[in-house]
């Protein structure tokens, strides 16, 4: 079961540190443009913070270093980017407010699932094990 974990481990912190390039690197003008349009202030700074949180979550989560701070980073980001960037139940469009539901459902359920790492005591094969809570 440890080697599940683990790969599970990789699964997760890599699809965090993916998508932080994407507000680091490869996205950042795309999504401070898309961020501007849904009236987030300073766009551009939400969007770097953003990307330094998915950055830490998923570095985080990839070594097993720190996960309660994986955790904070990752809600921290979760909480305003969904209820701000993916408001269905403000958009008029019908296929886009599919979509930003779609995307405020998956926000909610990685926000749930970093909060299911807090319970896990001891994770193993970690870069520097026995850090825990934070």
């Amino acid at each position: 079961m440890e080697i599940l974990f683990l790969i599970g481990r990789i699964i997760v912190g890599l699809f965090y540190l993916f998508n932080a390039a994407n507000h680091l690197i490869m996205g950042t003008e795309q999504m401070t443009q898309y961020a501007a349009y849904k009236g987030v202030p300073a766009p551009r700074l939400a969007v770097i913070v953003s990307g330094i949180l998915l950055l830490i979550s998923g570095l985080s989560f990839l070594l097993g270093v720190y996960p309660g701070i994986g955790v904070l980073s990752a809600v921290l980001f979760f909480l305003p980017v969904t209820f701000k960037m993916h408001n269905f139940w403000a958009v008029q469009d019908q296929q886009q407010r599919i979509i930003e539901m779609v995307n405020f459902n998956k926000n909610m359920a990685l926000m749930g699932a970093a909060l299911m790492f807090l319970l896990i005591e001891r994770w193993p094969f970690s870069l520097i094990p026995n850090l825990w809570p934070f």
